[in-house]
């Protein structure tokens, strides 16, 4: 858990002195399991102060105000959840979100965990702790200085609730997916002098310690297996490209695994087809894909979920040189296909070709999803909303959309087509990497269908929510760490027996 949190799960049988927090509908009703705690006049004081602030209870708003007399606190901090006819759209980790947002550094709350019309269940519970944890993250490590002392204190917070015993496992499987989230964000986060392909590789093989098998393929054995075309993004780099195999056993050893792939450019600096200067620092996080499917190893191992994953992950750096590719070049693929390079920036569909494959042939999944920063082109279709999603079933996509409206972490289905995928024909070679920018995503989205089989198959292209996406209720950090979630909701609802 993050130093800036220290989160317990408690019985409604004890107080702090600091901060009282609340959940409230429209009609301004504080749950009845709080009655005890909030004092004579409460209610009286409350409705004034919500008059006087205008606060209406809308979900995800808030009010602090002094606490009543006689209830031994020093704030009280009220959370709107909306009208009760809208409880079941709720997004109860938001709601955790929305309280950590209302406290401050170094204050002690009690978090009174019931709805004005009844209890919580233990997955609610668990969400508000969620959306605390990771509403709590902030990525510091490099900073020397604080400006304000106090924001080095943590924030405790107490969730006061019917019966803690109740809620344990269901904190259990939070505290997972909240933990490989942090890692996510972190590897988005580091600095590309510390976090290069090596470094990376090294970080994911600390997951050997919850018990997943880990595979670190050099440049020596990828040249071997004959992964050309990931090589070649690499090859104008100092720093050695590496391919990391993650396994998590923990089903039957005749079911048959799900896989996840992502691209892990650890920084993209365009190579020969050089990026603009002016924002070219962002290019730490093209690994963001990569980084995800190493958090999503980590919650499922951490959560021993019943399943049997692999998560593979191509790393390399992207660096201009006397030995970079050029544009022109033509590189074979581990598919034994050919393509002529047009765009040295287009490089993570490179890495992705060679990686897909790999991961089809070697270990016949029940489907594959990869993840990439891979196009600034869904950008200017999606904004930071949604990730584009294409696929070539139907199934795995309804899966993933409906995973996507319960996390929050949403996705659109982008097309796929004959048209498009003509339009990455080759005059030398049996494709090319990029088609210029009309249709940029759909062309790049076709590029890797060549590359993947029978498969049912996911692309999520994460440019606009990996790296640099808007703040929200549960995040305040540039590297998001996108797609945890989601994907650990897919495996959870579908895929574990």
């Amino acid at each position: 858990m993050s130093q800036r949190l220290k989160l317990e799960i408690k019985a409604l049988n004890a107080i702090s002195d600091e901060d009282l927090v609340i959940f409230v509908s429209d009609t301004l009703t504080p749950p009845k399991a709080a009655d005890g705690w909030l004092g004579e006049g409460a209610h009286g004081l409350l409705a004034r102060a919500a008059t006087a602030e205008r606060f209406k209870g809308k979900a995800l708003s808030g009010l602090t105000m002094l606490a009543p007399d006689g209830s031994g606190y020093e704030r009280l901090i009220v959370i709107g959840l909306g009208p009760e006819a809208e409880r079941d759209v709720l997004d109860f980790a938001k709601l955790g979100g929305a309280v950590a947002g209302r406290l401050g550094h170094g204050r002690k709350a009690d978090i009174v965990a019931a709805l004005p019309e009844g209890e919580l269940t233990p997955a609610q519970i668990a969400d508000i702790a969620l959306g605390i944890r990771l509403r709590a993250y902030a990525f510091d490590r490099y900073k020397t200085k604080s400006k304000e002392p106090e924001q080095s204190e943590p924030i405790t917070v107490t969730l006061r609730v019917e019966d803690p015993s109740r809620v344990k496992k269901a904190m259990k499987a939070a505290d997972a997916v909240a933990a490989g989230v942090e890692l996510a964000r972190d590897l988005v986060n580091e600095p590309p002098n510390v976090l290069f392909p090596e470094e990376f590789a090294e970080r994911a093989a600390k997951l050997e310690k919850l018990g997943v098998e880990i595979e670190v393929l050099d440049e020596k054995q990828l040249k071997k297996i004959g992964m050309r075309a990931l090589l070649a993004v690499g090859q104008g780099s100092r720093r050695e490209s590496r391919v990391v195999v993650m396994h998590w056993n923990g089903a039957k050893s005749s079911v048959q695994p799900v896989a996840f792939v992502g691209k892990g450019v650890t920084f993209d600096s365009g190579g020969i087809s050089l990026k603009p200067g002016a924002g070219m620092e962002d290019m730490k996080g093209d690994m963001a894909g990569a980084a995800c499917v190493t958090g999503l190893m980590h919650a499922l191992a951490a959560r021993k979920a019943k399943v049997n994953a692999i998560g593979v992950i191509g790393l390399v750096e992207n660096m201009p040189d006397g030995n970079a590719q050029r544009p022109g070049d033509i590189v074979t693929s581990l598919s034994g296909q050919t393509i002529e390079i047009i765009n040295t920036d287009a490089e993570g569909r490179l890495v992705l070709a060679d990686v897909l494959w790999y991961t089809q042939e070697e270990f016949k999944p029940q489907f594959m999803i990869n993840l990439a920063t891979l196009t600034g082109a869904i950008l200017v279709a999606l904004a930071q909303e949604n990730a584009g999603l294409f696929s070539n079933s139907d199934e795995l996509s309804h899966r993933l959309s409906a995973a996507g409206k319960a996390t929050g972490e949403t996705v659109w289905r982008m097309p796929l087509g004959k048209a498009y995928d003509k339009m990455i024909d080759s005059k030398f070679a049996d494709m090319k990497n990029s088609a210029g920018r009309h249709g940029g995503s759909i062309t790049a989205a076709q590029f890797l269908q060549r590359h993947v089989n029978e498969t049912p198959w996911v692309h999520l292209d994460i440019a606009g929510t990996g790296m640099g996406s808007p703040n929200s209720e549960t995040n305040r950090s540039w590297g998001s760490g996108w797609g945890v979630r989601l994907l650990d909701r897919l495996v959870s609802e579908h895929y574990e027996g």
